[in-house]
């Protein structure tokens, strides 16, 4: 039986709405080499993508457990279905195709309607496959690719995905890489010619169903030379007792003076276990910009990497973290100034309560080739209450003299003083505390687009429901 996890009991009914399993198909629990297989089997996999599973699950077999980070006890792969096929039978391009409990989770949570309004292309994901993706032909025209991965497995696009493929986060990198290099399913892959700029946004939803399950989506990216690209990132879950498992990955090659944002809303419910792992590698004068908001799960290890390979490479992360009752999150970024003149800034904000544990790593390491690089490091904390628990462990490696690096960290607890002013001003005190709260977070907020900021601070909300006294 599997171990049960700490559910926090706040209303969540946007997000922990769930159908009856309907599923197609799915592989028994636990992991061996006969499931690893069976999903490659399904998959219809080229020679080399089923010979890359299974040596990943080598590597997955003599690679330890982390042992530095929050507990995960409670997640037992035996117990881990890692394949789920929905009721559908192919992936859809028209909305109206998509079968109803699934179309009608994603109705409930704003996707169609988000595409029509503001996005420039929106794949789906539910539980362990795409179930419908879209782009439109305004956008297709420029010579954008935006499709599901394992489509362009199969087409002319093959080569770039195998030359791509894994190369930032090798199976070797840590166990659940490895994991993931195993049973990965899912996931979009996008290219972005030179000199092309996306305007509107392209958004990529993953929604797991499936109790006692896990997603491995891989988002691959490629923005060419001189291109423009703002990818957004959305994912929930509903909630069970019993323990599920996120384990993607995201893969970004920024070229030679090409921009990529890459927005991620996390708000997975909390008995999930999310070990996800993301990379980005810029090039010459390239910039990568991270925005991220972590809600959801019952543990997280989370840490976007940038890797600034060219000369004048620039990576900005700014995040926002909310542990509540239960939650064990540990979240941060690594930059690595490989080249001359990068310069990285990071930008975070961590909120604690109720008991929740809030931890922040950050690691910079400027190279003995990256002289007149420079990165600065700002992370603020807040605690709503003196049961919650907040760190900050930052790590600089710094091999050159000629750098300006920094780091300043802040904690503290709401003032009662500004929680009076705005009761006077006619506030509820639930309401005076969210509204800090959101002012606190502000700083992801602002960087997100309209409809995006109105969930986080919706989320906000939701979390701080029940959290006065």
């Amino acid at each position: 039986m599997a171990e049960k996890t700490i559910v926090e009991d706040i209303d969540r009914s946007l997000y922990d709405f769930r159908y009856d399993e309907d599923d197609a198909y799915k592989v028994d629990e636990g992991l061996t080499s006969a499931i690893v297989r069976q999903i490659s089997e399904e998959k219809n996999d080229p020679e080399w993508m089923r010979d890359f599973r299974l040596a990943s699950l080598e590597k997955y077999n003599q690679i330890p457990i982390p042992d530095w980070g929050p507990s995960i006890m409670g997640l037992n792969m035996n117990n881990i279905v890692t394949y789920v096929r929905p009721n559908t039978d192919r992936m859809h391009a028209k909305w109206d195709e998509v079968p109803d409990d699934i179309k009608n989770t994603f109705e409930r949570l704003g996707i169609p309607q988000a595409e029509r309004e503001s996005l420039a292309g929106v794949g789906a994901q539910y539980d362990s496959e795409l179930v419908y993706h879209n782009v439109k032909d305004e956008v297709a025209a420029q010579g954008v690719i935006y499709t599901d991965l394992e489509s362009a497995l199969h087409s002319e696009h093959a080569d770039m995905i195998r030359e791509h493929f894994m190369k930032l986060v090798p199976p070797t990198d840590h166990k659940f890489a490895a994991l993931h290099g195993a049973v990965w399913s899912g996931g979009s892959f996008v290219y972005v010619p030179p000199g092309v700029s996306v305007e509107i946004p392209l958004q990529s939803y993953f929604r797991l169903n499936a109790p006692g399950a896990g997603q491995f989506e891989h988002t691959l990216i490629i923005v060419d030379k001189g291109a423009y690209l703002h990818f957004i990132e959305g994912c929930s879950a509903p909630k069970y007792n019993v323990a599920n498992l996120h384990a993607g990955c995201v893969e970004l090659f920024v070229g030679e003076d090409a921009t990529l944002r890459y927005s991620t809303i996390e708000n997975w419910s909390k008995n999930m276990y999310n070990l996800n792992t993301k990379r980005a590698r810029v090039e010459k004068g390239g910039r990568v910009e991270w925005i991220s908001g972590s809600f959801g799960s019952h543990v997280s290890y989370l840490y976007p990497m940038s890797i600034l390979a060219g000369e004048g490479a620039r990576a900005e992360f700014t995040s926002v973290t909310f542990a509540g009752a239960g939650q064990n999150l540990d979240t941060g970024t690594k930059v690595v100034h490989a080249a001359k003149n990068t310069s990285s800034y990071i930008n975070t904000r961590s909120i604690s309560k109720s008991g929740g544990i809030s931890t922040f790593r950050s690691a910079v390491v400027v190279g003995e080739n990256a002289s007149g690089s420079k990165s600065a490091v700002s992370c603020e904390s807040l605690m709503i209450d003196d049961i919650s628990r907040s760190d900050t462990v930052p790590a600089m490696d710094i091999r050159t003299a000629d750098c300006d690096v920094g780091h300043e960290a802040k904690i503290g607890r709401i003032s009662d003083d500004t929680v009076f002013y705005l009761m006077s001003r006619g506030m509820s005190e639930e309401d005076a505390r969210a509204l800090i709260v959101s002012g606190f977070a502000d700083n992801v907020g602002k960087e997100l687009p309209l409809e995006y900021a109105v969930e986080m601070n919706n989320l906000i909300r939701l979390e701080m429901k029940g959290s006065i006294g």
